[in-house]
């Protein structure tokens, strides 16, 4: 998935840093609703389409996980050499096709030219997908496949980078035209890219926290500093641990339900976790196995 949010905090360090004194004059605050979370809790999301199903960010693993009866895909997006918006979360196309090299350095019309089940071996171990027409999507393709479906993205592109530089205003433009405002969440890696799209969006569009506000949060909850916790995103999308750090407890997800935030995890693959997670409240699980979330969820 690539939500690497490093939430390693030297906690006590930073409550010892925030003046006692504001307790008195802060209150919290609830982030606005927005569409994109309404109806149903808790929504399965096939995290890159389900990658132990089919190949990952394919159009083979989202047709599958829609028949399932997901809510959603959790995937990630990248920009080519000519600037389109693709389904794919590594730098570099080695590990998944049967090409070599970076995305950036690729039009999308020569993307399509490898093989996106090259490497995938099934549960069994085949290599089921091999040479069966698999191709690198677009985030259009995407959205017009899927309409009945929430397309959770995450802009891989470094803010440093020139595919960066263009990834906010490319990702805003496209969800413009297509009408998808409803329907999609926004996030990051990268605090700086969320605030970019968010210049484009003025708020139209739910956001995920990127690395510094999901520290923050969690930061100011286990130091008793909660109150002034003044949240910039509309879900939290985290581990259920980072490192030897828990950040699966009942009391955390509380603490951001009780401010209109939304808490997925990811990526959760076994039932007794996601059984655990969502006894405790949580609105999402993203999992590369949405068959087995959603039979968990029908025996609910």
């Amino acid at each position: 998935m690539g939500k690497k949010t490093n939430i390693g905090l030297a906690v006590a360090a930073s409550g010892a840093a925030i003046w006692a004194g504001s307790k008195i004059a802060s209150k919290p605050v609830q982030r606005p609703d927005k569409k994109y979370f309404e109806g149903e809790k808790p929504r399965i999301f096939a995290h890159r389409g389900g990658a132990d199903l089919a190949p990952e960010n394919s159009m083979a693993a989202f047709k599958h996980a829609a028949e399932l009866g997901v809510d959603g895909f959790e995937v990630d997006v990248r920009l080519t050499k000519d600037e389109q918006l693709v389904v794919f979360h590594d730098r570099f196309i080695d590990r998944t096709t049967d090409g070599a090299g970076r995305i950036a350095d690729y039009t999308l019309e020569e993307l399509k030219e490898f093989d996106l089940g090259f490497h995938y071996r099934d549960m069994q171990g085949s290599q089921s997908y091999r040479g069966k027409g698999e191709k690198i999507v677009t985030l259009k393709e995407l959205f017009e496949a899927f309409p009945d479906h929430y397309i959770n993205l995450d802009m891989k592109e470094d803010p440093d980078t020139y595919e960066g530089s263009l990834m906010p205003s490319k990702v805003w433009r496209l969800i413009e035209k297509l009408g998808v405002e409803d329907r999609v969440l926004v996030t990051s890696f990268f605090d700086e890219q969320i605030d970019r799209f968010s210049l484009y969006a003025q708020d139209r569009v739910a956001i995920g926290a990127g690395e510094t506000e999901a520290r923050k949060a969690f930061s100011l909850f286990k130091s008793g500093f909660g109150h002034l916790y003044h949240p910039r995103a509309d879900a939290l999308q985290i581990p259920t641990k980072y490192g030897v750090i828990p950040l699966d407890s009942q009391s955390f997800i509380e603490f951001l339900t009780s401010l209109n935030i939304h808490v997925e995890y990811w990526t959760v693959n076994d039932v007794e976790t996601m059984d655990r997670l969502l006894r405790y409240g949580a609105h999402g699980i993203i999992t590369d196995r949405p068959d087995i979330a959603l039979q968990l969820l029908s025996h609910e």
